[in-house]
């Protein structure tokens, strides 16, 4: 009778699931603003879903595979993700000019159209999701020696 060592399971990370629950849902409020609500996203929120779609996979796999160094990978494009939304929301708050925007004819993100429920800028969801996944995923990577 041979005795094997015990092995370990990575555990799941928490900051980590819930990063990934927020751009799950981020994606998926994004995909139901844009097919179902049909509002047409302008080049700004296509640089944040292309981040926001991502992080979706990214942490995916960090999550199926238990490896939390998946946060090396995630945190710059969070980043850059929160950067552009931040940018978007000066433009819709008007700090910047619209003429500074790479919108061009499509959809502008100064418009009063784009409010969710009535009172809810479509412009300040981006950051607020991003924001909080950045902080998770610090959170996430300080839980981890990577």
């Amino acid at each position: 009778m041979s005795m094997q060592p015990p092995t370990s399971t990575p555990s799941l990370s928490p900051p980590l699931f819930a990063a990934w629950l927020i751009a799950l849902l981020a994606t998926a409020g994004a995909l139901f603003l844009g097919e179902v609500m049909g509002k047409t996203p302008c080049v700004l929120c296509w640089y944040q879903r292309i981040a926001m779609f991502a992080l979706v996979l990214i942490l995916g796999i960090g999550l199926l595979e238990a490896d939390g160094r998946s946060t090396r990978y995630a945190l710059p494009l969070a980043w850059a993700g929160w950067g552009i939304a931040l940018y978007q929301c000066l433009v819709f708050w008007g700090l910047i000019s619209e003429a500074m925007t790479p919108c061009g004819k499509a959809t502008s993100c100064a418009d009063d159209d784009v409010q969710v429920a009535g009172w809810v800028p479509i412009p300040l969801l981006s950051p607020i999701a991003f924001t909080v996944i950045v902080a998770l995923l610090w959170l996430a990577k300080s839980e981890v020696k990577t």
